[in-house]
């Protein structure tokens, strides 16, 4: 006779069935997070395709857009870019030699529009500089904008016009200087507003009236005498 097979039971101690109990909460959890995972994804993609097909649809009716817009506010924004036109224009500034109690440096500008076009869009990139050209702060200044408002929106300039206004936004980051300050300007955007284009007036015309007719040559017919024959 064979022997008798023997079922051997282990208990799990306390060790493995925590071991047990951890490994199968964080399978649990990485199955979690790459099911959101994958849906935010998702999200994400079907979202942002939302978006740039917005945004084309968005460019696609700009025209209709600014055909749409009240004649004021489209006239406003009716200009382009023209970096030419900088030869037009004489732009000095000038900073306070020393800061004020504050740390900050007033700087003043003058734009002088010599040219025959209205700019509509000008903004400025303010640099100050030491007795040593050693850049110390910048700004950037708006000189120009489409309509004036308050908070820095200056309007256009017309032409032959001349146009100041103060800075304080620089501030001076080596007060144990006792050199003067320097400013330079440099021009980062200018546009022109497009003038509308006058069409000449055309003179009405009118209908030529019928000339009488001339003296009949020899052998010809008069127009009376042209009708009896017939």
């Amino acid at each position: 006779m064979s022997d008798p097979a023997y079922i051997t039971v282990r208990k799990h101690t306390f060790l493995s069935s925590a071991a047990l109990g951890f490994s199968v909460i964080v399978v649990t959890l990485l199955v979690s997070c790459t099911a959101v995972l994958l849906y935010t994804v998702h999200l994400a993609s079907e979202k942002s395709e939302r978006v740039i097909t917005l945004a084309q649809d968005a460019i696609k009716g700009l025209p209709e857009l600014t055909q749409a817009l009240p004649p004021a506010v489209a006239d406003m924004l009716d200009d382009q870019r023209r970096p030419d036109y900088c030869k037009e224009l004489t732009i000095t500034a000038q900073a306070t030699p020393q800061p004020d109690d504050h740390g900050r440096v007033r700087t003043t500008v003058e734009i002088v529009n010599n040219g025959a076009e209205v700019v509509s869009l000008m903004s400025l990139r303010i640099l100050l500089v030491d007795e040593e050209n050693v850049p110390l702060c910048e700004s950037q200044e708006w000189a120009a904008t489409p309509f004036a408002a308050d908070d820095g929106w200056r309007g256009p300039i017309l032409p032959g016009s001349r146009r100041h206004f103060v800075t304080y936004r620089g501030r001076w980051e080596r007060p144990n200087r006792t050199g003067d300050l320097r400013a330079e300007v440099e021009v980062t955007e200018l546009r022109v507003w497009n003038n509308p284009k006058n069409a000449s007036p055309t003179a009405p015309t009118t209908a030529a009236a019928p000339r009488p007719p001339g003296p009949a040559q020899p052998g010809e017919l008069t127009p009376v005498l042209a009708a009896a024959s017939d």
